[in-house]
């Protein structure tokens, strides 16, 4: 039967957009995609968001047919101004609004007791709901077109790579969805900070660019889940059946087609002596890392990353995609440093790796 909701790959429409002054026009035709239950991929500064209207059950049910996404990993619903979010949130806590006049807009997501016009997709069943309000002029204007809150994941299939551009949107989702906003590549790079409030004291679920030790500064101690507690790694599960109390929680993310080999910080000459075995052993092989290619005919499938958190945020994802087009089989990945603020990066890299 034909989903008319989620048209064939012909009729996934690319709506070019200026991201700094985006068409009204444009906006508008995606928006009403939007209220008229149709999926719609948008740009936000952490990565695309591949959109429904968070409040129509039917729309949900199509992020995740469109993903191969399990019913028991939730959504974040993202909304365009404060006044929305009692649409969504039954409770908009002190430490709610303490954190939201600092980082909203921007990438934090937090946990906050759901309203009953949520959807149970929405939130996989469970009674709380992540909020978010993206710090891009392109997702802020769409949602305020739509006229309802947008519960939004990675515009991808589930486990593979998070998009940051349009193109990979494409690549990855063209045909299953109806639209995709084309707002340039993001800025971020990877995905928003998850500060569950409906704990005592706040948990952690998700480690982004807004790291637990400045969220600590602002609002006193935050909890890691469990298993994180003793192993200083975020809670990993191999099962898709397990209901998850968050979005990124899967034991396998953002990951490549290529196999991944990760080699500790610092352990250069590992890197290169990985790299070259894989290369003599006939594989095509990848790497990601902090230096430069041992030979000048290796540039091509060797990429060195910024040594500051926020610039290697910004290309990881890109990167992948990128060796996985030129048809890596394998991809050596020098591991990010030890500090907080590479916490959410060294969580994409593990899960990657599995």
């Amino acid at each position: 039967m034909r989903d008319e909701k989620n048209p064939p790959a012909e009729m996934t429409e690319v709506i070019q957009v200026d991201p700094d002054c985006p068409d009204a026009t444009a906006i508008a035709r995606a928006g009403a995609m939007l209220r008229e239950g149709k999926l719609v991929a948008f740009p936000t500064e952490t990565v695309y968001g591949l959109g429904a209207n968070a409040l129509d059950a039917a729309a949900v049910a199509g992020i995740f047919a469109a993903k191969g996404r399990p019913a028991t990993n939730p959504l974040i619903v993202h909304v365009a101004d404060l006044d929305q979010i009692p649409l969504v949130a039954a409770d908009f806590p002190p430490l709610a609004k303490l954190l939201a006049e600092k980082y909203f807009p921007g990438p934090l997501t937090l946990i906050l007791p759901k309203t009953a016009a949520v959807p149970d997709a929405v939130t996989a069943g469970g009674p709380s709901v992540g909020v978010r309000m993206p710090a891009h002029p392109v997702a802020l204007a769409l949602i305020r077109a739509a006229g309802v809150p947008v519960a939004a994941p990675s515009a991808n299939r589930f486990t593979e790579i998070s998009p940051t551009t349009a193109a990979h949107v494409l690549k990855s989702l063209g045909g299953r969805i109806s639209a995709i906003v084309d707002g340039g590549p993001t800025s971020v790079g990877i995905e928003s900070t998850v500060l569950d409030l409906t704990t005592t004291p706040p948990t952690l679920w998700r480690a982004g660019m807004i790291s637990r030790a400045e969220l600590e500064s602002l609002i006193g101690p935050i909890t890691l889940p469990d298993s994180a507690k003793s192993s200083g790694t975020p809670e990993f599960h191999p099962s898709s059946f397990i209901l998850h109390p968050s979005p990124g929680r899967h034991f396998r993310h953002y990951a490549p087609r290529a196999r991944v080999h990760l080699v500790a910080h610092g352990h250069r000459e590992t890197v290169r002596a990985t790299f070259l075995e894989l290369a003599a052993a006939e594989r095509r092989p990848g790497c990601i890392a902090f230096d430069s290619a041992p030979s000048s005919d290796l540039k091509r499938m060797w990429v060195t990353m910024p040594d500051d958190p926020a610039g290697y945020a910004e290309r990881l994802y890109s990167v992948l995609h990128d060796l996985d087009d030129a048809g890596a089989t394998d991809i050596v990945i020098e591991e990010a440093p030890a500090g907080p603020e590479w916490a959410g990066i060294r969580d994409r890299l593990t899960r990657a790796s599995r």
